[in-house]
């Protein structure tokens, strides 16, 4: 099952920070200063993101606790309108194992990203793209992108 993929606020953002070069980029509203260095010590890191996404998403999916307390609004209602799927794998069911790939930053966009590959019986795989905000406190994940 593949769910209707969308371009969400942190997808735009992301390709807006790839495409314009930094120094010709308009300041985001909500990007720091570059002069801040607080503001910006304190966003998370490509390995604290890759970390929450590792530990978040385990060997079979995230958990109850994670599901309630560790994901943004926008992917709490994106589950509410899509009762029988998994917004959070992009899936129907519980896959054999999942790997993460190396986080991204995009510190101008504010967001992170990383790959996240579902291992399924059979040795299909399917692949897609989790977001993380990142100033959220404490962090959590913010959207999820499947692929097709």
């Amino acid at each position: 099952m593949k769910l209707t993929p969308h371009l969400s606020g942190a997808l735009l953002l992301t390709l807006t920070a790839l495409l314009v070069p930094t120094a010709a980029a308009p300041a985001l509203a909500d990007a720091p200063p570059f002069g801040d260095i607080a503001v910006l010590a304190r966003r998370h890191t490509a390995a604290q993101i890759s970390g929450f996404l590792t530990g978040f998403y385990g060997h079979h999916g995230p958990s109850a606790h994670d599901r309630r307390h560790r994901v943004s609004q926008q992917l709490r209602e994106k589950q509410r309108n899509n009762p029988d799927s998994d917004v959070l794998l992009c899936a129907q069911s519980k896959p054999n194992r999942i790997t993460v790939g190396p986080a991204t930053v995009a510190q101008n966009a504010g967001v992170g990203w990383a790959t996240v590959t579902t291992h399924w019986d059979g040795g299909s795989t399917d692949t897609f793209t989790a977001y993380v905000r990142l100033d959220s406190r404490p962090i959590r994940l913010d959207d999820v992108i499947c692929a097709g």
